[in-house]
């Protein structure tokens, strides 16, 4: 495909998308009933969709009995464990042996155009971004993904929390399904904020900012703290009734969902005319700038009312600088 067609590279090769970032049409003046009908089949597929699906494997064919999580084990907390990295090293593994070992659509669409594994550094274990990456996702995060799991089910095993089953809750099951992407912009942009409070991002948030370049490893790259915070999201379903199928959605939101902003590119060629538009542009911009787009990709624009919003624009750069700034001027005044 011709990446040009649909968007610009720069002297570097990085290549940005025409098109500018917006916010879910719900939150746009005018009101248009057409743009909020033509953007229900992005909102679904392919990642939403993706994620109920794994969730609902997960619960019918991966997930113990009942009665066997009302005690908390090491078996089934390992065979969790062990699902959970494998799905992500076949899932993420995937993307990256295509798209970063072999390369197989090259710089095209790619927002950096550079490789992680061309560029060693001393910030990374081994000085290498990939391995380092690798082992804090399968010996840091995903474990904490799994703790996060076996607490909640466990929780709805016992009783602890209510179970609503579908029959009697359809209605508001359905609902909640279909907010679920909107709790996770909530949750991540309010953690996220937090640990780039500059004391947190240095000890805690800077580990994963080291890629700057990410890629689909730098994903579930976090510090323990951020990690277990991360995750966490799915623990909002042992305060809202609800049921473990959601809560495992909620889970694979944030689990598998992480990838959805390091892909790296903005399409990944499947076929030489089959697209999947990856809706990672958003979140590479804050890998790139640090201090916007906390949040999601707009479905809540916590980002847009708080003034961190970059839609990838001029005047995105634009604003960016007049709050640095702004953010520069009040730092100098302090020192006086």
């Amino acid at each position: 495909m011709d990446d040009l067609a649909f968007g610009t590279r720069n002297k570097r090769g990085d290549w940005a998308p025409k098109d500018t970032l917006e916010i879910a049409p719900f939150w746009r003046k005018p009101f248009s009933l057409g743009g909020i009908l033509a953007w229900i089949p992005g909102y679904l597929f392919p990642w939403n969709a993706f994620h109920m699906a794994t969730a609902l494997l997960y619960w019918f064919y991966v997930v113990p009995d009942v009665e066997v999580m009302k005690t908390l084990g090491w078996g089934w907390a390992l065979w969790l464990y062990a699902v959970n990295a494998g799905a992500i090293f076949l899932m993420y593994g995937a993307i990256e042996l295509f798209w970063y070992v072999k390369r197989k659509q090259g710089t095209r669409f790619k927002y950096n155009a550079k490789f992680p594994s061309d560029q060693p550094s001393d910030v990374f274990w081994f000085k290498s971004q990939n391995i380092d990456n690798f082992a804090r996702s399968f010996f840091i995060s995903i474990p904490l993904w799994t703790l996060v799991e076996v607490g909640m089910l466990y929780a709805f095993a016992n009783g602890m929390v209510p179970w609503l089953n579908w029959s009697d809750n359809w209605v508001w099951l359905v609902v909640l399904t279909l907010l679920a992407p909107a709790i996770q912009e909530v949750h991540f942009f309010c953690i996220h904020r937090l640990i780039h409070v500059p004391i947190l991002y240095k000890w805690i948030h800077s580990v994963h900012h080291n890629s700057v370049n990410p890629s689909p490893w730098s994903s579930l790259s976090m510090h323990p703290v951020e990690g277990f915070l991360y995750h966490a999201v799915a623990l909002w379903h042992l305060v809202i009734p609800s049921n473990p199928i959601l809560a495992l959605f909620q889970l694979h939101i944030a689990g598998f969902g992480a990838v959805n902003g390091h892909i790296g590119f903005e399409k990944l060629e499947l076929t030489e005319n089959t697209p999947m538009t990856t809706h990672a542009y958003a979140h590479y911009l804050h890998h790139k700038y640090f201090e916007v787009n906390y949040g999601g990709d707009g479905l809540i624009p916590l980002d847009k009312w708080f003034g961190y919003w970059h839609d990838g624009s001029k005047e995105g750069d634009a604003l960016m600088q007049a709050r640095f700034e702004k953010k520069k001027a009040r730092l100098n005044a302090k020192r006086v």
